[in-house]
């Protein structure tokens, strides 16, 4: 074979691989899966019962505008693993959706091989000879009824899915933080408030005592009021254990280990701002992460649905082969042999199986679209029970203001009154009780504001763009 005629089996042979190669890529169109608009089987409120005034930063926690707080929830986005097992997730939905994609486009595999034959006959020595060869495969499934390509949307519907789901986590968590810091400075007021009722408690044993010696009171007095300092030093001891549970969980919250972690020495309550505005229904439905995810997984099962339909059809696929074998290297490109092949599959008894998937994902992608109501449903109620809690809250401070302002007028009166023996010590005993729990309960009910108020500011919450931090 002279140089000119290997030259063109050569140029023949790759000739008809590419021709092969680009029938592969450019085949027939195929029939696609349409994305449909889903709507919530549920009637929309055109607005909520109360609304405010101030505009919500994507970053809820700024409205606070407690700097301990924005450094507590920085560290927790950054550090919480449980945040991080979201992020993890994501990633996964990530490379889920790229291989569901790579199923669009034709898979090329390459073979290279190297066969050594040695032949030996008696009285003659060995004889070896090598044969050296290559080969390209490529195969391609023509996607007519779109198949292919909506399991590959469906992978992109949950990629979706999982970044909402992320924004949703960091919301549930800063929530969190926010709820356990705001619970900590509460016991750290109500330590204050316990030291201050022991000194006080000490100093009515120190007037019973004085009253006994002087036959004024009864033995059963002073004991019972030894009882009474007992008691808050027990209340102080209690609410040091909840302080520094509290401690552990916000740690834990932040992502570090209990020992390592020291939470600021803030003890002062922060100032609730003006209400937000929450908006109209309409918006929130656009905005809360939980329902954007609630209804891409309403989108994914539509395509799931799509590819259980299509594989109730026949299959088309295509493959072609070129391989060059010689026993010489320089001349190992010189003569090629190529194929093209295609093949039909098509069901034609399966028990009723794959009809059987088809209602399956029928009835997923239905409960999907319920699930997406449901959480509308949830998000909607969360905002006002958020609203009319708040404004009950505050009716309930102003009701225990008004309470402690006269038990304090009626523990001096009958202070007086005990003392100059007008009156017993078990009703003095009771209005000192009285106003002590009234005290502690008005520390409660502040805290719980600031929760209803966060609680607020997480059902109106949007998410916002963050970036991972690589540890």
């Amino acid at each position: 074979m002279t140089l000119r005629q290997k030259s063109t089996y050569a140029s023949h042979g790759k000739l008809l691989l590419t021709l092969a190669l680009c029938l592969l890529s450019l085949v027939t169109a195929s029939c696609t899966s349409v994305i449909k608009e889903f709507f919530a089987p549920i009637e929309v409120p055109g607005k909520f019962s109360a609304t405010g005034t101030e505009v919500l930063a994507d970053r809820w926690w700024l409205a606070l505008q407690d700097e301990n707080l924005n450094q507590l929830i920085a560290e927790s986005l950054s550090g919480n693993l449980t945040l991080r097992m979201a992020w993890d997730r994501l990633e996964q939905a990530r490379a889920v959706a790229r291989k569901s994609g790579a199923d669009l486009l034709p898979s090329l595999d390459g073979t290279a091989e190297i066969a050594r034959q040695t032949v030996k006959t008696v009285g003659t020595d060995s004889d070896s000879s090598s044969t050296y060869s290559l080969g390209l495969a490529a195969s391609y499934e023509i996607d007519l009824w779109g198949r292919v390509r909506a399991g590959w949307r469906a992978a992109e519907f949950d990629l979706l899915a999982s970044q909402e789901d992320l924004r949703a986590a960091a919301i549930t968590l800063s929530a969190d933080v926010a709820t356990v810091w705001y619970q900590l400075l509460e016991q750290r007021q109500q330590l204050a408030l316990l030291q201050e009722q022991i000194k006080i408690n000490e100093k009515y044993l120190e007037l019973v005592t004085s009253q006994f010696r002087n036959g004024q009171a009864r033995a059963t007095d002073v004991l019972q009021q030894r009882q009474i300092l007992e008691a808050s030093r027990g209340e102080l001891i209690n609410a040091r254990t909840r302080e520094k549970l509290l401690e552990y969980q916000l740690a834990i919250l932040i992502g570090k280990a209990p020992g390592n972690f020291a939470p600021p020495a803030a003890t002062a309550a922060v100032e609730l701002p003006p209400m937000p505005d929450t908006g109209l229904p309409a918006q929130l439905m656009e905005k809360r992460p939980d329902i954007r995810k609630a209804y891409y997984q309403v989108q994914a099962s539509d395509q799931r649905l799509a590819v259980a339909i299509a594989a109730r059809f026949p299959r088309i696929s295509l493959s072609a082969n070129a391989e060059t074998s010689d026993s010489n290297v320089r001349d190992l490109f010189d003569n090629w042999l190529a194929n093209l092949a295609g093949n039909l599959t098509a069901p034609l008894f399966d028990g009723g199986r794959r009809a059987a998937e088809v209602d399956r994902t029928r009835g997923v992608t239905a409960e999907a679209l319920h699930n997406y109501g449901q959480n509308i449903l949830t998000a909607l109620q969360e905002v006002e029970d958020a609203l009319f809690a708040e404004s009950q809250q505050r009716n309930f401070l102003v009701s225990l203001d008004r309470q402690i302002v006269l038990s304090n007028q009626s523990m001096e009166q009958t202070r007086e009154r005990y003392i100059y023996g007008d009156m017993d010590f078990l009703r003095f005993l009771t209005t000192i009780l009285n106003h002590q729990s009234l005290q502690r309960s008005r520390i409660s009910a502040g805290r719980q504001l600031i929760a209803y108020r966060i609680s607020l500011y997480r059902s109106l919450a949007g998410g916002w763009e963050m970036e991972e931090v690589r540890q």
